[in-house]
């Protein structure tokens, strides 16, 4: 196991609420990235966004991150960390990363390097740390496949992100039937210089739960039992989180990326 490289996977998202399909994601990227006998994923983490996102409908953080909470408290190496809820404004997923690449070089005793963003680009295996060790831990982005798509809509990313995020920490995608992610890749040139760095993983069962129709059966007064953990269902009736009035809220909003980005073209078609 000492060859094996240490990663840790981070899924960055509303979780509105948490559901089995989220943490379903977690098994099928553990599995695979296990499988291709490289890495010994050594932890997950759940990084519910801040309600500076804006998106229609979000429930308070405290209450999202209580929820996941409660859905994780079966998995023995899955977490959630409300670092990001918790902070003054919406946070970019680049600067998520760096601040859980950060915690995760201190529990693994390994000192920065200087620089902007402490690491090189072309990260080379054991180039920039301490020359005592043997492997250097990973840690990759968890996402569903179409975030690859997302990358292509102008103002919603910055390419400079988009190249730090695939090139220095590297991307796990579960891709659902009718997603073509290799369709995305090869459409821009920045993701087939990296595609060594995107692991594409196929979920093998049919898993079509939305925490967008989760919301909208809850609403409707009709059973998400089995969908999402009782205990998460417990939660949401006891502080009647998903009423038609808080579906409303944010509504008419830009999301945060796209005001701050409104005067950024960053396509990445060719």
């Amino acid at each position: 196991m000492k060859h094996l490289t240490p990663l840790t996977l981070l899924a960055c998202g509303s979780f509105n609420p948490i559901t089995n399909m989220h943490m379903r994601l977690f098994e099928l990227a553990r599995d695979h990235l296990h499988q291709t006998g490289k890495y010994r994923v050594i932890g997950g983490i759940i990084s519910p966004v801040n309600d500076d996102y804006g998106k229609q409908g979000l429930a308070a953080a405290k209450h999202r991150v209580a929820m996941a909470q409660l859905a994780l408290e079966t998995s023995d190496w899955i977490r959630v960390d409300p670092w990001e809820s918790e902070q003054r404004q919406w946070s970019e997923t680049v600067v998520v990363l760096r601040h859980h690449y950060k915690e995760l070089l201190k529990s693994h005793h390994i000192k920065e390097l200087p620089g902007e963003n402490n690491w090189p680009i072309e990260k080379a295996a054991g180039a920039s740390f301490a020359s005592s060790l043997t492997v250097v831990p990973e840690l990759k982005l968890l996402c569903g496949a179409d975030v690859l798509k997302t990358f292509q809509t102008p103002n919603l990313w910055k390419e400079e992100h988009i190249l730090e995020i695939v090139g220095k920490f590297g991307l796990v995608c579960i891709s659902r039937v009718g997603n073509s992610p290799s369709q995305f890749i090869s459409q821009s040139a920045l993701l087939s210089r990296y595609q060594h760095n995107i692991h594409l993983v196929r979920e093998w069962i049919h898993n079509e739960i939305s925490a967008t129709n989760i919301r909208h059966a809850l609403r409707k007064g009709q059973s998400v039992k089995y969908l999402v953990p009782d205990s998460v269902i417990s939660y949401i009736k006891q502080h009647n989180i998903y009423t038609e009035e808080t579906e409303r809220r944010n509504e008419g909003d830009l999301l945060q990326p796209l005001k701050r980005y409104c005067s950024v073209v960053s396509p990445l078609n060719d």
